[in-house]
């Protein structure tokens, strides 16, 4: 496994629980592309409460809008591994928001 230190990218990219790719949750077809593109790892979070564009509040408060969370993934790689996936990213994109920024690694191991 490669190591990665020091300057690198960080992808946010907000969606909703209920999106979808294929028939398949967006996050899981995401977290998917991204392993087959060699990507250093990725996370997904799940939120307790959030609004996107059309400012309707989205909580686990409230259970008829419960299956449609805000959910996080996020992505931490090159600035040319994540530049790569950005246009296949926006080809399954239907709505939500993609952030980028730079971080510093300090560590990074595979599992021994």
């Amino acid at each position: 496994m490669a190591k990665m230190e020091g300057e690198q990218t960080l992808m946010r990219i907000f969606i909703g629980e209920s999106d979808r790719w294929e028939r398949q949750p967006l996050y899981e077809a995401l977290v998917e592309l991204f392993r087959n593109e060699g990507l250093a790892g990725a996370t997904v979070l799940k939120g307790a409460a959030g609004f996107g564009a059309s400012s309707v509040t989205h909580t686990d408060k409230l259970l008829r809008l419960s299956n449609d969370l805000p959910v996080v993934i996020e992505v931490v790689d090159s600035k040319e591994k994540i530049d790569a996936v950005l246009p296949k990213i926006d080809n399954m994109f239907s709505g939500g928001m993609i952030t980028l920024e730079k971080a510093h690694v300090i560590r990074y191991r595979g599992e021994s």
